[in-house]
């Protein structure tokens, strides 16, 4: 699966914005604190180039391109920082672009290493003996091809403890993606009947309504709400504890009421949720565009 952030500008005195992404705030205190590695690509394509520029914190290494386009681009990808170029703009220009921008093309650089290392600890996940995060457990993958049915879970479904065993009826030698995909399956089910039951009771003590509900694969956001009352929850959510589950819930039940997060919107959170804080704050260390968790 490719990574690619893309940052758009203007080639002038004070580049302008066309298209960005906001850093976030986890990412801005990694890049200011940690040196990300910025190292050349073992090939690169036909006319581009190598570059490393001094940044007020790190040396950042990038691939130069030039183009026909009007602008200076850059983009974050698989091989790290792209600068595409007009040829008429010269590389004092291209490298004060990226001296200036280098806050963004460090955050996004250290989302992208993150991201790297996540998929390569989630790899090691997909084999007998694997584990996984389950409503705040640890729970282990138990491959057995003798077993009736594709997946059973031993233990409380709901209510898992550490150690607790997913049997797959798979071989101990099934591929990796395969294993994958069925625990995936499995986890989007059990998500289907959790957040059901706590939509349920949310709405009820609530008393609000909603016009229907589903879950979402969105890569940034947990969940939504529309002004015609219908909600999406990310399926991730069933990774994380009973209690950030139902803030997500209750927060976009909030929103049928309030469609902001002013202080009115707060206090519905509030009202629907007490002492909901803590598990908002907790949520707030797991950017969904760092996704997937495994």
């Amino acid at each position: 699966m490719g990574f690619n952030e893309q940052l758009e500008l203007f080639a002038a005195a004070h580049p302008a914005i066309v298209a960005s992404s906001e850093p976030r705030a986890a990412a801005r205190q990694t890049s200011d604190t940690i040196t990300i590695p910025t190292t050349r690509p073992l090939s690169l394509a036909a006319g581009a180039r190598w570059r490393e520029v001094r940044a007020s914190t790190q040396s950042i290494g990038f691939i130069l391109q030039r183009s026909r386009r009007k602008s200076i681009g850059l983009t974050i990808n698989d091989d790290g920082l792209l600068v595409t170029a007009p040829g008429w703009v010269t590389l004092g220009q291209i490298d004060a672009v990226v001296v200036e921008k280098s806050r963004w093309i460090l955050d996004k650089l250290s989302a992208r290493q993150a991201r790297q290392a996540q998929l390569a600890m989630a790899n090691t996940c997909w084999q007998d003996g694997g584990d996984i995060p389950y409503l705040g457990k640890r729970i282990i993958l138990k491959l057995d091809d003798t077993q009736q049915g594709s997946s059973h879970f031993h233990g409380a479904e709901f209510t898992p403890a550490d150690g607790d065993m997913l049997g797959l009826a798979l071989p101990v030698t099934a591929e990796h993606g395969r294993v994958r995909d069925i625990v995936h399956a499995w986890l989007q089910q059990q998500a289907k009947i959790w957040f059901e039951l706590r939509l349920q009771h949310f709405l009820a003590s609530s008393q609000l309504q909603i016009k229907r509900w589903r879950l979402s694969s969105a890569a940034t956001r947990w969940g939504s709400c529309s002004s015609d009352g219908n909600i999406m929850l990310n399926w991730r959510l069933i990774h994380f504890e009973h209690d950030i589950i139902d803030y997500v819930v209750a927060h976009e039940i909030a929103h049928l009421k309030e469609m902001n997060h002013s202080k009115n919107f707060w206090r519905e959170v509030g009202r629907i949720l007490p002492d909901f804080e803590r598990s908002r704050d907790a949520l707030r260390q797991h950017d969904p565009t760092t996704l997937p968790l495994i």
